[in-house]
């Protein structure tokens, strides 16, 4: 009894277990509007979900969503938005992003990049709502398992 009491004692310290790390925000405040973001693996999309968007499904790529909503009626608004995708070693990751209009007049940005296991990604977005005059740069960071 005493070795199984020991053996539920959690990881050694040589365990390679990864830190939890508390999620960042997935939404800004940009003065008369919300940027709402999300980043995840591909490999977890819906086949239905990845089909309709034409986005492929992999352990290696991600898939980031930006959205924006003005505040004063909760209704989707086009913007400018640009994304630079880097590690944390500073390398910069190719990354594509498209507008989508759904039928009922929800406006969506998605976009892809290459991920690795537990790699982090900083998402530094520019972006600016149409009717704003000015630019909001914002950054994300999300880190990736693969399974």
């Amino acid at each position: 009894m005493i070795f199984f009491v020991t053996a539920c004692g959690g990881p050694s310290d040589s365990a390679d277990v990864p830190q939890a790390k508390i999620a960042g925000p997935t939404s800004f405040v940009l003065d008369n509007h919300i940027l709402y973001f999300s980043a995840q693996p591909t490999k977890r999309l819906n086949p239905a979900i990845s089909e309709k968007y034409r986005i492929k499904r992999s352990n290696n790529r991600a898939m980031f969503n930006l959205s924006v909503i003005r505040k004063l009626d909760g209704i989707s608004v086009s913007a400018d938005i640009t994304v630079k995708a880097t590690n944390m070693t500073g390398q910069l990751k190719s990354t594509h992003i498209r507008k989508i209009k759904e039928f009922d007049n929800t406006i969506l940005y998605i976009g892809d990049v290459n991920i690795s296991n537990r790699e982090v990604i900083i998402f530094n977005i520019n972006v600016k709502p149409d009717g704003e005059n000015k630019n909001f740069k914002l950054k994300f960071e999300r880190q990736f398992y693969i399974d």
